[in-house]
């Protein structure tokens, strides 16, 4: 008889959100590629739940050219006028242009550090924070960390990167540890960097 794996609570039965939970969410993330994804996508993410935005992923995907930033760097007002028209992705104009303004951004951030990696891990000293929640209510929905990298983004002239949805950013790319302690997957991630 196989026994019944713990997930955090927020895993639901949803088969998409699972997968999510079991192979992606709290996985150290260093590459630009998809630093630059998960930016795009809980950009898009707010206001709406995180099932929307997992359903509309690979539409996203299509929509934003791989999740290449320089591809959508290059995105002019024809291009932003279109994805408007895609019923794949959240279709509101501030979003979708701030994920074109957020792809020019990268690129200089990419240009000043090197690759954003090198950037935004600096956040948390390179190394991530192991948390040890008991209990869903006790996971903050931002962080000083998460208000520093908010406010220089910000500075850096990036949109829809407010503490909350950089902490949301945070915990999807493993730069925290948030599953819950008795989740199978806590043990699993703490070693990892």
């Amino acid at each position: 008889m196989n026994p019944v794996l713990l997930r955090c609570p927020w895993a639901g039965s949803d088969p998409r959100y699972i997968a999510y939970h079991d192979r992606e969410w709290g996985v150290p993330v260093h590459d630009d590629r998809m630093l630059f994804e998960f930016l795009i996508l809980e950009g898009a993410q707010a206001g709406l739940s995180w099932a929307t935005i997992l359903r509309k992923r690979e539409a996203y995907r299509a929509a934003f050219a791989g999740f290449n930033a320089a591809a959508v760097a290059a995105y002019n007002e024809a291009d932003i006028a279109a994805l408007l028209q895609n019923p794949g992705i959240v279709r509101n104009r501030l979003k979708i242009e701030a994920a074109v303004n957020n792809a020019r951004a990268f690129l200089r951030v990419q240009e000043a550090f090197g690759s954003f990696d090198a950037y935004i891990w600096r956040f948390v000293d390179g190394c991530p924070h192991q948390n040890a929640w008991r209990v869903m209510s006790d996971i903050p929905a931002e962080t000083t960390e998460s208000r520093a990298l908010s406010k220089d983004l910000v500075r850096r002239g990036f949109r829809f990167v407010g503490p909350t949805i950089m902490y949301a950013h945070m915990q999807a790319t493993g730069m925290v540890n948030d599953h819950l302690v008795d989740c199978f997957r806590y043990s699993e991630i703490s070693g990892l960097r």
